[in-house]
């Protein structure tokens, strides 16, 4: 009943709209492609002449290489069509109204340009468009040898952390995309997977329009992979190698048709990090205190194998299929030994624990896409239906040996912790966007997305030979999650002057369940998502914006769950199936001015989030800590973001940026008062030297400042990274080293108070990393890569 419903709005909302028809005078249309190849020739110049060889009017074909102008003068007797490396072809027009249709214009290369011709213009490495900031990052050095993390690693005001946790402005409440979509390469880490050199740029979306779920409150990653323009066979092989150990191997191969376009990537990892914590902790009232003091030594090892292949099929000009196939699989072996000094009433010890664990986890991730793309004769009009099936399993197994090593030498009882987790998600979604006029667009869009987890958790303790349930540690939960949305947004544009408006509306419903009955939660969540997004251009150089977009932010899934890690005898994490999910209001005012060599990009922000969520530490009565998510009442942001991109010279360009905000927190748990004001400034400075011989070299200096909650206070972080490279074989290859946290400064320092209890912890995940990497491309150029997945509406 479901989907029929979903299929009668679909039709109701596109009906009205595919049945318009343009009108226009007179008007051209066809399309471009390569007289050998017989691929597409995206972005040719389609230039309309008078008798006398002046220029009327023109455009540019689109990715497929269609093109289609409207309202053609009466005076216009021809028209030629340009590209780089081709010969000029011109074509008489004939005297009338209506819509002629050219056909298919074959360009045919010109060997003579193609010899001669050197492009060294670059793209601007930051711009503005209606509802986003780009941020081409090709020619980073520090990019080019590491993962998609390091690329956001280097994009204002976008961090990520050790695990893989993407945050913006400091708030981690993000939604990470690639090509437009929720993609399997953003869960669990998986976009560590990612070569660095296959992306082509990153959009920064703060505040996203309605065309795209109103999930993060803190907004939009878009991760934008390259594409292969040129036909014929094309492909890159990439290693790496690194210490600690990070050895990396990443073939991807395309081969493009006029027909055809068929794709493949495949990406092997093996991956070692160390990491080393302290805590310092007193316990207890004054005058009968207990002291702790703990080390934790963590050796991770990672294996990763992922693939990745599909095609596109052009079945006519209009109507293109693509289908492809992700699989993410993973294989974590990680070892830790923990240290336990404990003292009473004084410095000296008193006992002394030792744990020592060992964990395996499995994952497979895959995901199956099928696209349809409608392109009408219409310029600009597109209809694109999308279907998505993830399927996930995961299987993690702890083994704790504890024991005590003072005052004496005895045996603990062993502990075993056993997660099965599974997940079935299905999307169907479509997209339309109608030209009104030339001015005027109209966009909407359907979506319903079915999602069904479990997980599976059981802690036993040895007793003997045998092994029994352990605190009564043994449940299975159940979540599902049906969201239905539908959005419409109207636009319009003009010379100087660009707006869209927009609302999107999702209806949500959750339900959790375990096995033992603990939990048995039905959540509805309906809720109306407005958007404003304004541009006004004041002058060739100078762009200003002004946007305003409502947000939700669902708790993910590890929040929910209510099982325990056991690792640590001291401190533990559990989630909270009773947490709700917050909602953001979020303002902002940008402006982009850009000179010959001088790039600046300030932003003012405001977010209001009510029932934003906040973890909460507390002691429970076996003297454990144990830190869990809680709503609290609301939080205010209001901030001041700025970017500056500065070339003195060809061969020195400077980035610097500085993010500051100040934020008010109101709200209680457990009789507690969280309520907090405070502030937090991050910044980034990068200096990157252009070499004779075509060397290159990098610097980045990272800064987060201190920051606090009514709980917990972080001290600032300092971080330095430096790359090199190299090109080779005619620009064929290309040569990296690069090395991150060089000082191993990297480490978080947080004091955290309670009621009888403070303790000082020093956490420094990963040490310093340095790593070589090779890449050799052929029929491919230094910036180009191998063609992903065609992307609906979204991209």
């Amino acid at each position: 009943m479901k989907v029929w419903l979903y299929l009668c709005l679909l039709m109701l909302l596109t009906g009205p709209v595919l049945a318009q028809q343009p009108t226009a005078s007179r008007t051209i249309a066809g399309k471009v492609q390569d007289q050998r190849s017989g691929t597409p020739v995206p972005y040719a110049a389609v230039n309309v002449l008078d008798a006398a060889d002046k220029l009327l009017t023109g455009g540019i074909s689109d990715e497929n290489g269609t093109f289609r102008l409207e309202g053609i003068p009466p005076q216009a007797t021809k028209v030629e069509f340009r590209f780089l490396g081709y010969q000029v072809i011109s074509q008489a027009l004939p005297v009338g109204v209506g819509t002629l249709d050219l056909g298919t214009v074959q360009l045919t290369p010109d060997a003579t340009q193609l010899s001669e011709v050197t492009v060294t213009g670059e793209k601007p490495a930051i711009s503005l468009q209606l509802d986003k900031k780009v941020f081409e990052v090709g020619k980073d050095i520090l990019s080019q040898n590491g993962s998609a993390n390091d690329v956001l690693n280097g994009v204002p005001s976008v961090a990520v952390s050790p695990s893989g946790g993407v945050s913006l402005r400091g708030n981690a409440n993000v939604t990470v995309l690639v090509n437009g979509r929720r993609s399997g390469l953003t869960q669990s880490n998986a976009l560590d997977q990612i070569p660095a050199d296959q992306i082509e740029r990153v959009e920064v979306i703060t505040n996203p329009s309605s065309r795209y779920d109103a999930a993060g409150s803190a907004g939009i990653i878009n991760v934008i992979l390259k594409k292969n323009k040129k036909g014929g066979l094309s492909g890159q092989l990439r290693l790496v190698g690194g210490q600690p150990n990070d050895t990396r191997a990443n073939p991807s191969l395309s081969y493009k048709s006029s027909k055809f376009n068929v794709f493949a990537t495949a990406g092997l990892r093996l991956s070692d990090y160390v990491g080393r914590y302290s805590t310092d902790q007193v316990t207890g009232p004054s005058g009968d205190q207990t002291s702790l003091h703990q080390l934790q030594h963590e050796n991770r090892h990672d294996d990763g194998r992922l693939l990745y292949f599909g095609a596109d099929y052009y079945l006519n000009d209009h109507n293109t299929i693509t289908a492809s196939f992700l699989k993410n699989a993973t294989h974590d072996h990680d070892k830790t030994a923990l240290q336990y000094d404990y003292a009473t009433h004084g410095p000296a010890t008193d006992s002394s624990l030792l744990r020592n664990g060992e964990s395996w986890e499995r994952r497979s991730y895959n995901q199956l896409d099928f696209n349809y793309t409608r392109l009408f004769a219409q310029a600009g009009r597109k209809l694109t239906a999308d279907l998505q099936y993830d399927f996930w399993n995961s299987d993690k197994d702890w083994v704790l040996a504890t024991r005590s090593t003072y005052p004496r030498e005895l045996a603990l009882p062993g502990i075993r912790t056993s997660s099965v987790g599974a997940s079935k998600d299905l999307v169907v979604q479509t997209d339309l966007v109608q030209p009104l006029s030339e001015r005027y667009t109209l966009e909407a869009g359907l979506k319903l997305e079915s999602r069904r987890v479990s997980s599976d958790f059981r802690a036993e303790e040895q007793l003997g030979e045998a092994w029994a349930i352990f605190q009564g540690i043994n449940n299975k939960l159940q979540y599902q999650e049906v969201i239905s949305s539908a959005y419409a947004q109207f636009g319009s544009k003009t010379k100087t002057f660009s707006y869209l408006l927009g609302l999107r509306t999702e209806l949500t419903r959750i339900n959790i369940a375990d096995r033992e009955g603990a939990f048995n939660n039905q959540k509805n969540y309906d809720c109306l998502f407005p958007t404003i997004n304004l541009s006004y251009q004041l002058g060739e150089s100078t762009t200003a914006q002004l946007n305003y977009s409502k947000r939700i932010n669902r708790p993910a899934l590890w929040m929910l769950y209510p099982f325990n890690e056991l690792t640590d005898l001291n401190s533990q994490y559990v989630g909270n199936p009773d947490l709700n999910p917050s909602y953001g209001d979020v303002f902002e005012l940008g402006l982009l001015r850009s000179w010959s060599k001088l790039t600046v990009n300030p932003s003012v922000y405001y977010q209001r989030n009510t029932g934003f969520i906040q973890e909460y530490v507390y002691l429970n009565a076996a003297g454990t800590f144990i830190s869990s998510p809680v709503n609290l009442s609301r939080e205010i942001r209001q901030g001041l973001e700025l970017s500056v991109q500065y070339t003195p010279l060809k061969w020195l360009p400077l980035n610097a940026e500085l993010n500051g905000y100040t934020f008010s927190q109101q709200g209680s748990y457990q009789g507690r008062d969280l309520g907090f004001s405070g502030q937090v400034v991050t910044g980034r400075l990068s200096a990157q030297v252009k070499l004779p011989a075509k060397f290159g070299v990098q610097g980045r200096y990272n800064f987060t400042g201190a920051q606090s909650n009514a709980q917990t206070r972080t001290q600032a972080i300092h971080t330095l990274n430096f790359g090199l490279s190299k090109n080779l074989l005619r620009d064929k290859a290309s040569l990296v080293l690069d090395a991150t946290n060089v000082l191993n400064s990297d480490k978080h320092r947080t004091q955290t108070t309670g009621d009888n209890y403070v303790f000082n912890q020093v956490n420094s995940p990963n040490a310093a990393r340095y790593r070589l990497s090779f890449t050799y491309r052929f029929n491919l150029k230094d910036g180009q890569g191998i063609r992903q997945a065609k992307g609906s509406n979204r991209n």
